[in-house]
C-alpha cells in the first residue's frame, strides 16, 4: 500500500535566520519602552504644569502625529534602499529625539518637549515601517501573521520596562503639590520644583538614548537576511491605486486607526481612572497600569499559541467583543470592580495590532512596503482619538464616560475581524472556478 505523506507544515522561521530574527524582536521591545514612557508623561505633565486632560493629550498628538507624517517617507526610503537601512535611520532618530529631552528640560518649555517627542516618534515610525513588514516577508507567507504576533510579543515586555522606568525615575520624583497649591506659590519656588521634576524626565530619556546608540552599532555590524520580496517595477501611484482597490486592506487600515486610538486612550487615562477610583497618587496608581501591561505581555504569547488552532480573524473578533463588555463595566462600575475591568481590557488588546497588520497585509506582494506605511500611518488614531477622549473627560467631568470612546473603537475592530473571517470562510466553501481552455 502506498501512503501519501501530508505536506510538511511551513516553518515559522528558518534556522539560519533565527539570530537576526531575535535581534529584530529587540526593536519591538525598544519601541514598547518609548510608547509607554510617553503614556505616563500625560500624568506627569498634568501635575508638573497644572494642565487639563485635553492639554496633556497634545503629548500623544505630537507623538502619533509624527508617526503619520513619517511613515510614507519611510516606506519610500526602504523601497529605494533596504529594510536594514530603514531600521538604522529609525534608530538614529529615536536616539536624537531622546537626547533632545536635555535642552527641553533646561528651557522648561512644553513646546520643546513636544518637539523632542515628535523627533523621537519619527524615528519609531521609520523603525516600525521597516520592521513589521520585514518580519512578514522573511519567512513563509502561511506563518506570517503568527510570526509577527511572536515578534510583537516582545513589545509589551518593553512596555513593562517603560512603565517601570517612569514609575521609578519620573512619577516618584513628582512633588505632591496640587494645581491650586502651585498657583498660589512664589514663582521662583514653583520654578525650582518644576526644574527638579523635569530633571527626572530628562535623565530617563537621555539614559535610553545612550542604550539606543549601542543597539545601532550592533545592528550595523550584523548581517541581516535578504527579504524574499518582489521589487516594484512600477510607480508609487500605481501601488496606492492597487491598495485602494483592495477592500480587505482598506478595512484593515481603518480598523488599525481605531484600534490604536482605543489602546492609547485606554492606557493614557488608566492612571487617572485608578487615582479617581482608589484615591491614589500617580506613582501608586501606575502599579495597576504595570499589571495591565504584564497581562498584555503574557496574553500575547497565549494568543500566538492559540493561532495554531483558531483563525486569527476569529480570535480578533472575540477579543474585541470581550473588550467592549469590559468598557461597559469601566463606565458604569465603581471602585475595584471598574479598575479590574480596565486592567482586563489590556488582555483583550494584546493580539489586535499584529493581527490586524498581518490580516491586512495578506496577498499584498510587491506592495507590502507601501501597504505597511498605510498601516503605520493609521497609528495617527492614537493622537486624534486620545484627544477626543480627553475632551469627553473634560466636558463631562467624568473619566468614566470617556471610555465610551474606546468602546466604539472596539466595535470597528470586531467588524473587521468578522468580515475577514466570513470572507475566508466563503472562499473555502466556494473556491473560484478555473476555466479550462
Amino acid at each position: 500500500m502506498n501512503h501519501q505523506s501530508s505536506p510538511p507544515k511551513p516553518e515559522l522561521i528558518a534556522k539560519q535566520d533565527f539570530w537576526p530574527f531575535l535581534l529584530l524582536t529587540t526593536l519591538f521591545m525598544l519601541w514598547g519602552v518609548a510608547h509607554n514612557m510617553t503614556d505616563t508623561l500625560l500624568a506627569a505633565f498634568k501635575r508638573i504644569m497644572s494642565m487639563t486632560d485635553f492639554q496633556t493629550s497634545w503629548i500623544q498628538l505630537a507623538f502619533y502625529g509624527s508617526y503619520f507624517c513619517l511613515a510614507l517617507p519611510a516606506a519610500l526610503y526602504i523601497r529605494k534602499y533596504t529594510y536594514k537601512s530603514g531600521i538604522l535611520l529609525g534608530l538614529g532618530l529615536f536616539a536624537i529625539g531622546s537626547l533632545l529631552f536635555y535642552p527641553a528640560s533646561i528651557t522648561m518649555s512644553y513646546g520643546f518637549f513636544l518637539f523632542a517627542l515628535y523627533v523621537l516618534a519619527g524615528g519609531l515610525s521609520i523603525l516600525e515601517t521597516a520592521a513589521n513588514p520585514y518580519i512578514l516577508v522573511i519567512g513563509p507567507q502561511e506563518t506570517a501573521t503568527q510570526r509577527l504576533n511572536l515578534a510583537q510579543s516582545f513589545n509589551p515586555i518593553g512596555s513593562i520596562m517603560g512603565v517601570f522606568l517612569s514609575k521609578v525615575f519620573i512619577l516618584s520624583k513628582l512633588n505632591m503639590a496640587e494645581a491650586d497649591d502651585r498657583t498660589s506659590m512664589d514663582p521662583e519656588a514653583l520654578k525650582a520644583i518644576q526644574a527638579e521634576e523635569l530633571a527626572g524626565v530628562m535623565n530617563t530619556y537621555v539614559g535610553v538614548a545612550l542604550f539606543l546608540v549601542f543597539v545601532w552599532f550592533v545592528i550595523r555590524a550584523v548581517r541581516m537576511p535578504v527579504a524574499s520580496e518582489t521589487v516594484e517595477g512600477d510607480g508609487v501611484i500605481s501601488g496606492f491605486r492597487r491598495l485602494a482597490k483592495n477592500k480587505n486592506y482598506v478595512r484593515g487600515v481603518v480598523a488599525q486607526f481605531f484600534y490604536v486610538g482605543a489602546q492609547i486612550g485606554v492606557w493614557s487615562f488608566t492612571i487617572r481612572y485608578v487615582m479617581v477610583e482608589l484615591d491614589l497618587k500617580e506613582s501608586d496608581a501606575s502599579d495597576y497600569y504595570l499589571v495591565a501591561l504584564i497581562l498584555f505581555a503574557l496574553s500575547r504569547f497565549l494568543f500566538t499559541a492559540l493561532m495554531k488552532f483558531f483563525k486569527p480573524s476569529l480570535l480578533l473578533a472575540l477579543s474585541s467583543l470581550v473588550a467592549i463588555a469590559c468598557c461597559l463595566v469601566v463606565i458604569y462600575a465603581n471602585g475595584m470592580v471598574g479598575v479590574i475591568a480596565l486592567v482586563l481590557i489590556s488582555l483583550c488588546m494584546s493580539l489586535m495590532f499584529p493581527t490586524i497588520y498581518g490580516l491586512s497585509a495578506e496577498g499584498l506582494g510587491k506592495d507590502t512596503k507601501l501597504g505597511g506605511s498605510g498601516l503605520i500611518m493609521a497609528i495617527l488614531g492614537g493622537a486624534l482619538i486620545t484627544a477626543v477622549q480627553g475632551q469627553v473627560s473634560d466636558i463631562t467631568g467624568s473619566i468614566h464616560l470617556s471610555y465610551y470612546v474606546p468602546l466604539v473603537c472596539f466595535v470597528v475592530v470586531m467588524y473587521f475581524g468578522l468580515s475577514h473571517y466570513r470572507r475566508k470562510k466563503a472562499k473555502v466553501q466556494h473556491p473560484p472556478v478555473k476555466m479550462v481552455h
